[in-house]
């Protein structure tokens, strides 16, 4: 297992771990009952706290921040020299920790998304691993939750006696609910994105080398031109622009942390 700590990675903090680490992180949560606040950040991830000094403490308030996208794996190697095998795609992890869930009888709630990409998404999780126990699902209601519906979504996922929750509701609003829900779940929290979709079937993953070679990104972009083009032909240039910057010491990019001034958004 690998864990170089925590960098700062135009001030949001990113863990240099690898797959097998970070699993058992989340899985060592689950079994503690602890919190564990996840995520597997990409460029536009890394760029929503860039751009949002709140939300940046927010992002360095979660408990792993994993490296999905190679351009983040390859900036904490240029950065800091650690050279990990891999970025942690979100899929990957999502994978890694439901498989260690199935072989150790711990289970997982299910929230966000629309209700049938949420129903193909379990029935996919549940083909792939057949051990894995789903004790909720829950969609999205695509709407800021007023705070007694918030509480009944806690109470609804801790009467499942789920040990982790999945959620998928999109960069940033899932990373927003995972610091959120952090301190009144108190378990593992993935948030896991397109892994939904991926699951369900409904969005094919690049292939092999696309994800080698730093090529993922356009196979997306040709699939949801319309959704992605910005996100990968302005923000790219930008991020590299900076972490260029970072590398040769123009700028200084220290993280942040919350200061309580945070506006409760209630994602739901």
């Amino acid at each position: 297992m690998i864990n170089k700590g925590k960098h700062s990675v135009l001030g949001v903090n990113v863990h240099a771990v690898d797959l097998e680490y970070a699993v058992s992180k989340i899985v060592s949560a689950a079994e503690n009952k602890q919190p564990c606040a996840t995520s597997a950040l990409a460029v536009h991830g890394v760029m929503t706290g860039f751009f949002d000094k709140i939300h940046r403490g927010r992002l360095n308030a979660l408990d792993l921040i994993v490296p999905d996208g190679q351009p983040v794996r390859m900036a904490l190697q240029w950065l800091y020299g650690h050279k990990l095998p891999n970025r942690i795609a979100g899929a990957d992890l999502t994978t890694g920790v439901a498989r260690a869930f199935a072989q150790k009888g711990l289970k997982v709630y299910l929230y966000g998304s629309k209700p049938d990409v949420l129903k193909d998404f379990a029935k996919g999780l549940r083909k792939e691993f057949p051990g894995l126990q789903i004790v909720g699902q829950e969609p999205s209601k695509f709407r800021r939750l007023t705070e007694q519906e918030r509480l009944e979504v806690v109470s609804r996922i801790k009467a499942s006696g789920a040990d982790a929750v999945f959620v998928g509701l999109g960069c940033p609003r899932q990373e927003v609910w995972a610091y959120e829900y952090r301190e009144l779940l108190g378990m593992p929290i993935l948030a896991v994105g397109a892994v939904f979709d991926f699951f369900a079937g409904n969005l094919p993953r690049a292939p092999q080398f696309c994800q080698d070679y730093c090529l993922e990104w356009f196979y997306r972009l040709i699939q949801e031109p319309k959704r992605l083009w910005q996100r990968y032909l302005v923000l790219g240039p930008i991020y590299i622009a900076n972490i260029l910057m970072q590398g040769v010491g123009i700028k200084a990019f220290p993280p942040t942390m919350p200061d309580g001034s945070e506006k409760l958004e209630s994602f739901g």
